[in-house]
């Protein structure tokens, strides 16, 4: 567990910094996905769009520099090394993955969260309504999340035995363990079995998909990971052609394709996100500012898909739905 708090916040310039309202500061993020990726130019679009609305602009006022570890850890350390050496006067984190080597490498800069689901677990904050040091941000859990994926994959596939859930230990909250808890503890009380499969590189996905896609009553579960949001076209091509359903943890991953799909809807943590920035460039320290709970769920629904594996949707899950895609 990483130690972040503690007495080096009060050094922060924060209020030095908040005197000088005419110079231009500089904000560190580091994404978790791809450069290019078609949900991260959503989600840069919304904040910088936000900031904007709080008088923030590029080039004028703020720059903000971009690094993309494509679900890389790796890659994610040795952009927070890079990232903090610039010393900027902030930085975002999207993610576990992006947050934790920035906050192995700063105790001093003040950091931003973005969709990290265990903030007090990984050490990052003392608690959400305080965390009390250089970090703080915006969570994508919220306690009933893992029941919901089993009861939509048995409602999506009545004769469910087992679900198969896939993450990269290397990018999921505490190495996998903090969402494997919670889905075995929602499968054993819908009375089906939940079973790992984790996964160390894109070579293992094909291997990991197939080798339970003839198992009857099979489905699948993406869990949040920056490694499967990068990899998520492969892993619904795989699902899709070898006609195993599916269920996935962001509302992108069915509009590509995905059969269905549950979870936050992050381009709305992303505009939160901008007012915590603004709120600390001004001289508000992370430490006081309590993490935040998500707001907005979005359930999708791919009928395209659907019709593809030979499934009927529920009516009442459609009903329900956020989005319909025919």
């Amino acid at each position: 567990m990483i130690t972040l708090l503690g007495g080096a916040a009060a050094a922060w310039p924060l209020a030095a910094r908040a005197q000088q309202p005419n110079r231009m500061r500089r904000i560190g993020v580091l994404k978790n996905t791809p450069e290019g990726d078609s949900e991260a130019r959503v989600e840069i679009a919304a904040f910088e769009k936000e900031l904007k609305g709080l008088g923030w602009r590029e080039g004028q006022n703020i720059h903000i520099e971009y690094r993309f570890g494509a679900g890389d850890a790796t890659r994610m350390v040795a952009f927070a090394k890079e990232l903090v050496a610039l010393k900027p006067d902030l930085l975002v984190a999207r993610s576990t993955a992006a947050a934790k080597p920035l906050a192995a490498e700063t105790t001093m800069i003040p950091i931003v969260f973005i969709a990290v689901s265990d903030p007090v677990g990984e050490g990052f904050a003392a608690n959400f309504a305080r965390p009390g040091g250089n970090v703080t941000g915006f969570s994508n859990v919220e306690s009933t999340m893992a029941g919901k994926w089993v009861e939509l994959l048995k409602e999506i596939s009545p004769n469910l035995k087992r679900v198969i859930f896939m993450f990269n230990p290397e990018t999921a909250p505490m190495g996998g363990d903090y969402y494997a808890r919670l889905v075995r503890n929602a499968a054993e009380a819908s009375g089906v079995a939940a079973i790992a499969a984790p996964l160390h590189n894109p070579a293992e996905i094909e291997t990991a998909v197939a080798a339970h896609a003839n198992e009857l009553g099979s489905s699948l579960l993406l869990l949040p990971d920056a490694f499967g949001n990068t990899h998520r076209a492969r892993i619904i091509d795989l699902a899709t052609q070898l006609r195993m359903p599916a269920i996935y943890s962001f509302g992108h991953m069915a509009r590509e394709g995905g059969l269905i799909a549950y979870g936050v809807d992050n381009v709305d943590l992303y505009r939160r996100s901008a007012s915590y920035v603004d709120r600390i460039l001004k001289g508000e320290r992370p430490g006081d500012l309590p993490v935040q709970a998500p707001t907005r769920f979005e359930l999708v629904i791919n009928l395209k898909t659907a019709e593809s594996l030979g499934l009927t949707i529920p009516p009442t899950l459609l009903a329900i739905a956020d989005e319909v895609i025919e």
